[in-house]
């Protein structure tokens, strides 16, 4: 599935002037600081400026000031290019200037190619600082809003939905989801290890909060998925038998992992930390209901080097689904992907360069070594 086509960043972090075609999957490697995070957080700042949260996500991340190239940009500039079936792809542009300890929306433009013919593309939005402006299809002209806009939210979360294909740009950016897989709680007392309520959850939660929840909603409404993860579970684990959800209250489940080694089940406080992890990974993955676009930080923190082929599969599997975007420090789960899924994050002078695997010439080195050895051996860089 590849919901953006490509992606242009000036000015962000490391990310000073970095261009990529997307791809559905994207495993991140390179070295600590190296940018891979940097590339993790503008999506999830365009999906808060989606959201009209624009504001509250640049306070989080520290004010604009620390997010700019440090001297050498006062400004950050995404470019990001979505594909439209049977027409040509939308082209959303957002600048984000230094105004003082503060910020202003210098730049946002949403166009389209609609006419071949045309001199100039098709403008949905065309913003530049104050001088907001939108296409009326009552007028047939870009019009200044007349209503209380907000200067500090972008024009993209405010102006009316009137066209399908900028509303679709906005919800996929809106949904992108970012999961960091070591930030995982898996404490005695977490909400993954405690009986959780039954409902409808399609996702297994940031913390694991909805994971018994969401197997349990998953086994009664689709059976063949929830098989799917048990098999996952029964190649990684051989001893695995089945998942089951007693009820401890009214409303409450609990899950008991069955090892066809003891007569009675384990409960979800009574497995390891690799175990839960790659339980919620999996279930993740699995999920009917994924974002348009994924985001996944270091999901292999934890995990015994034997089950990063079965991650590996189900990260594959599930790009189908969503647009699946990876970081990872780890050697050996680079080795079950091919060049095409990997992107090799390098530091020149300081600033991030971003090349696919697959574009570097290594078809002479595959024939004698894996991906993950020539990344070893710095052949195709990423390394410190």
């Amino acid at each position: 599935m590849n919901t953006f086509e490509r992606l242009k960043i000036d000015g962000f972090r490391r990310l000073f002037s970095a261009e990529v075609e997307m791809r559905p999957l994207t495993v991140m490697i390179g070295a600590n600081g190296v940018g891979k995070s940097s590339f993790l957080e503008i999506f999830s700042l365009l999906a808060a400026s989606a959201k009209g949260q624009l504001q509250s996500k640049i306070s989080e991340l520290g004010g604009l000031n620390q997010m700019v190239t440090l001297d050498r940009s006062d400004s950050v500039l995404i470019s990001l290019l979505m594909p439209i079936e049977n027409q040509e792809p939308l082209n959303y542009s957002l600048k984000i200037a230094t105004k003082g300890q503060f910020y202003e929306i210098g730049l946002e433009t949403l166009i389209q190619q609609r006419n071949p013919d045309a001199v100039q593309p098709f403008k949905y939005i065309e913003s530049r600082g104050l001088d907001v402006r939108y296409f009326s299809p009552e007028d047939e002209k870009l019009l200044r809003p007349n209503w209380q806009h907000n200067p500090y939210e972008t024009s993209l979360a405010q102006v009316p939905k009137m066209y399908r294909e900028p509303e679709t740009l906005r919800q996929n950016l809106a949904s992108c989801s970012f999961y960091k897989a070591w930030e995982l709680n898996l404490s005695p007392q977490s909400p993954i290890r405690l009986p959780q309520s039954m409902r409808p959850a399609t996702l297994p939660g940031s913390k694991g909060e909805d994971l018994v929840s969401c197997l349990y909603y998953l086994r009664e409404t689709d059976p063949n998925r929830f098989e799917i993860i048990e098999d996952t579970l029964a190649a990684a684990f051989p001893d695995f038998e089945r998942l089951s959800f007693p009820p401890v209250a009214a409303g409450t489940l609990a899950m008991t992992w069955k090892d066809r080694n003891f007569s009675h089940p384990f409960y979800m406080h009574q497995l390891s930390e690799g175990t839960l992890r790659f339980l919620w990974l999996i279930t993740l993955l699995q999920s009917r209901d994924l974002t348009a676009v994924t985001l996944i930080d270091e999901p292999e923190v934890s995990l015994h080097p034997e089950l990063l082929q079965l991650l590996a599969d189900a990260m594959r599997e599930a790009s189908q689904r969503t647009q699946l975007i990876v970081t990872t420090h780890s050697d050996r789960l680079i080795g079950f992907l091919e060049p095409k899924e990997v992107l090799v994050c390098n530091a020149e002078d300081g600033l991030t360069t971003l090349a696919w695997a697959d574009s570097i010439d290594l078809e002479h080195w595959l024939k004698d070594y894996s991906l993950d050895q020539l990344w070893a051996m710095n052949i195709i860089g990423g390394r410190p």
